[in-house]
């Protein structure tokens, strides 16, 4: 209990060496937000409403992602000059680490900016995340759970980890401060959990959680003071790939500690894996294409069932910090309880989705109304 209690007192004083992170972060997140939206207008860099999936009312500038990388590359610069100095080998590896997830997070940027101004075709933004997804992998951001084959199966995970964040979040980026404030919401699950991890033992491995955690929640919240309903600048693909990276980026450094950390963070990202699950599984049973969008997502069907814009993204805050706490419980489990756990918060999820009837489609864009709902 002893070793515990230096164990915790470590922990937050991690946590109190560095607090300049998070104003650097949210004061360069801010300026660097004004200067995108400024940008993007500018250059007529804007995305525009169809009336159908896009709902929004007027072209809205897009460029918001580019913004929270400055800010999140602000905060990790600070972090990393604020590492002690009696902790050299930790500190080299946490700055490796920061600069693989940096190098890996510019290249998802650069991708969807890309898309947004060209609108490239979606194997091109894959080829971005699999580049992206081995520069984490050549940094060393990898499970490292041993093994002869782990050359082969560590970038296979890895993959796997960065191509189902970053789509899942895309995907979640349909409304007005949705996605920002879910992945906020999710990045303070992850420094608790970060913080939970580092009461165990002093020695639990680096600072690179802390950090990125703390880097993360001012960097999106400084863009979401303007991403707020009425947006006035959207983060784009840039943005949500750009969150998607970092968000298993998280994962996988929890995957190097044991598998109830694994599945801990798995189930603080829950909310963008239970809306993908819930859209595909919807347009199976369905019998309708895998990957077409239509407005048949979660919030999306809040919205058609008459619940308006602003309630909708605080109901779904409200479920994000839900599977927040969640994983934070499952945290303190064993390996195998960890394990049914998860299936059960998996089993329940998808039982309410059934009940409330979001598996069902109508319209020629997979749209549920209020009217057509029992």
């Amino acid at each position: 209990m002893f070793e515990n209690f230096i164990a915790a007192q470590h922990t937050l004083n991690r946590l109190l060496q560095l607090w300049p992170v998070i104003p650097a972060a949210f004061i360069v997140s801010i300026l660097a937000t004004l200067v995108c939206e400024k940008t993007a207008i500018r250059f007529n860099i804007v995305d525009k409403p169809d009336n159908q999936v896009k709902t929004h009312k007027k072209p809205t500038p897009y460029l918001g992602g580019i913004a929270i990388y400055i800010g999140l590359a602000a905060g990790i610069f600070i972090g990393i000059c604020f590492l002690p100095e009696q902790d050299a080998h930790s500190g080299l590896l946490t700055s490796k680490y920061l600069m693989g997830i940096l190098a890996a997070g510019a290249v998802v940027c650069l991708i969807g900016c890309i898309d947004d101004i060209k609108d490239i075709r979606p194997w091109q933004k894959i080829i971005g995340q699999v580049i992206a997804g081995l520069i984490l992998v050549g940094f060393g951001i990898r499970p490292h759970w041993g093994g002869l084959f782990d050359f082969i199966a560590d970038p296979i995970i890895v993959l796997i980890f960065v191509l189902g964040a970053t789509n899942s979040l895309n995907l979640l980026d349909g409304l007005d401060g949705l996605c920002g404030g879910v992945t906020a919401i999710m990045s303070i699950g992850m420094l608790f959990l970060a913080a939970l991890l580092g009461t165990i033992s002093i020695n639990t491995g680096d600072y690179t959680r802390i950090i990125l955690s703390l880097a993360l929640i001012p960097s999106v919240l400084g863009f979401l003071i303007f991403n707020r309903p009425p947006a006035r600048i959207f983060m784009g693909d840039a943005g949500s790939l750009l969150l998607g990276l970092i968000m298993a980026a998280l994962m996988i450094t929890f995957s190097q500690a044991s598998f109830q950390w694994l599945a801990a963070s798995v189930v603080i990202f829950g909310l963008p894996i239970v809306d993908t699950a819930t859209a595909f599984i919807r347009r199976i049973v369905n019998k309708r294409p895998l990957f077409i969008s239509d407005r048949g997502h979660i919030y999306d069907q809040m919205m058609d069932r008459g619940i308006p814009l602003t309630k909708t993204v605080i109901l779904c805050y409200f479920l994000a910090a839900l599977y927040d706490i969640a994983g934070l419980a499952i945290s303190q489990l064993s390996g195998m309880w960890a394990f049914l756990a998860c299936l059960a918060l998996a089993g329940i999820s998808l039982l309410i989705i059934w009940k409330k009837g979001y598996l069902k489609m109508a319209g020629l864009r997979g749209m549920i109304t209020s009217n057509s709902v029992p």
